[in-house]
């Protein structure tokens, strides 16, 4: 077993064993047990009670973060020569088509997300090898299939994202940076966790929220009291 840093017994230090936190006192402490160099992400974790084995409980959805992720996303629109001005104008990092599609085939996914109009989506049915895996293949429950290529740009620019439980019934994702405001943490937390709740299969009985876990790239996780979820 390796031994702990100085920074790790010091971060462990500043965490009460045993003890929930409420949105925004976590908020506040995963700022403060974090030491990395880099700017560190802030994650989210969501165990539900649900079984994403069967169709009527699976969650999946967008939501807009307040105050985005503070990721730069690279975003590449497969789209119509007529849409192409109005993507780039909206802030797309690679606008085309066929070639893109070949240098997906060929292995290129050096991006974060790809929008594309429906009318395209016959071409792009053959890349779902290679874009399945990575997460990275269009789909309309996400808005990424869409005729209006700009209005999506500019949404994931600022902040949209997708998510989906995994088969452990887990909702991971990230809602920013150590290096935004205690405030700009928890408005997203709750902008995420609100989604997550109105998203709740009629199927699912029982405790949906069972625990919620934040944390940043390199700190332990925080224990969230489901009170405070509560009454968001």
């Amino acid at each position: 077993m390796s031994k702990l840093t100085k920074n790790q017994k010091l971060a462990l230090s500043k965490i009460e064993a045993g003890k929930t936190y409420t949105l925004k006192e976590a908020s506040a402490l995963v700022k403060e047990i974090t030491n990395t160099k880099f700017d560190a992400s802030v994650d989210i974790d969501v165990r539900l009670g649900v079984d994403p084995r069967k169709a009527n409980q699976m969650v999946r959805g967008v939501v807009s973060l307040p105050h985005g992720t503070g990721k730069q996303v690279r975003v590449l629109v497969l789209t119509t020569p007529d849409q192409e001005a109005a993507a780039k104008n909206a802030g797309a990092d690679y606008v085309g088509l066929d070639e893109y599609i070949e240098k997906i085939k060929g292995g290129w996914t050096d991006i974060d997300v790809i929008i594309t109009q429906p009318a395209i989506m016959g071409k792009i049915g053959t890349l779902g090898r290679v874009l399945g895996p990575r997460g990275l293949m269009p789909n309309p429950k996400s808005g990424t299939v869409t005729n209006d290529v700009a209005t999506a740009v500019k949404e994931v620019k600022q902040g949209k994202i997708d998510f989906k439980v995994d088969k452990a019934g887990i909702v991971h994702t990230s809602i920013g940076k150590v290096s935004f405001s205690e405030e700009q943490i928890c408005d997203n937390a709750k902008e995420f966790i609100a989604t997550l709740i109105k998203l709740k299969p009629v199927a699912s009985k029982g405790t949906y929220v069972k625990s919620v876990f934040l944390s940043s790239t390199m700190s332990p996780g925080l224990k969230i009291d489901h009170k405070s979820v509560d009454e968001i």
